[in-house]
């Protein structure tokens, strides 16, 4: 807990989401969410600062928002100006008893997958956020990727002597987190695991930003008809399964069975 506090005190998560890079992820996870709510209660789980959040509140859905830390709590009320219909709470994801089973048309598991370290946690979150919602609704998860890191930090920051020597790679080249690093990341045959031990069938696996993040400073100089046309390049091939793992970041559609 310490370390996300610390992390999220010093992070602007609003500022990257509304940089032209930013965007591209944000852009696309509301494209799916849309896709698949039309209207009903939506829970988000890890809600942050409330970019989703508070988007579809002042859309007129009726939003729950959870939220473990504190900061990010504080900055997500201080954008509600009282006429959304939205309920925030200080939440873990791990455990969600203050909900009924099958309450939410939607639920949204955004952020807590970037932070959960062991399957037994991962499954237990993604159980919550499964029970909660109602038959036939849908659970759009999100996750980091391992292979980004892999390309543009172990490699790409020459930062490879010293992940080896701290053992924070696999002999097949996995990352190997803890809470210090802040973020966990998996492979798209880790998420497969993970839904084959709840109640859901997979709709879609979504790359969220695609090959976005190895070009940041070339996308956010683009002018505004360029990264127009990289939105729709984007969005053009960010369900085709060849792509998937090198993306950051990833969004899991799932749909629970009656």
């Amino acid at each position: 807990m310490d370390f996300l506090e610390n992390y999220y005190q010093n992070y602007d998560e609003d500022g990257r989401l509304l940089s032209q890079h930013g965007q591209v992820e944000y852009i696309t996870t509301q494209k799916y969410i849309h896709e698949y709510l039309r209207s009903g209660s939506v829970l988000e789980v890890g809600a942050g600062t409330g970019r989703y959040s508070v988007a579809l509140a002042k859309e007129g859905f009726e939003v729950t928002a959870v939220e473990l830390v504190s900061h990010n709590l504080e900055i997500l009320r201080q954008k509600l100006d009282g006429s959304e219909k939205i309920t925030v709470l200080q939440g873990n994801a791990l455990d969600l008893s203050a909900f009924s089973d099958n309450s939410f048309d939607m639920t949204l598991l955004l952020g807590p997958m970037y932070h959960l370290y062991s399957k037994e946690d991962k499954i237990c979150a993604l159980s919550e956020a499964v029970r909660v919602t109602k038959p036939r609704g849908y659970i759009l998860v999100a996750y980091c990727m391992n292979e980004p890191t892999v390309i543009q930090y172990v490699f790409g920051l020459n930062k490879l002597h010293e992940v080896m020597e701290l053992k924070m790679l696999t002999p097949d080249w996995h990352c190997v987190s803890e809470p210090r690093e802040i973020f966990e990341l998996v492979r798209t045959e880790d998420i497969a695991e993970l839904d084959a031990e709840v109640p859901v069938r997979r709709v879609k696996l979504v790359a969220t930003d695609g090959a976005t993040n190895y070009k940041r400073e070339y996308i956010d100089a683009m002018d505004k008809e360029t990264f127009a046309k990289w939105v729709e390049y984007h969005l053009a091939t960010c369900e085709r399964q060849d792509l998937i793992g090198a993306s950051h970041h990833t969004l899991d559609i799932l749909r629970k069975r009656e």
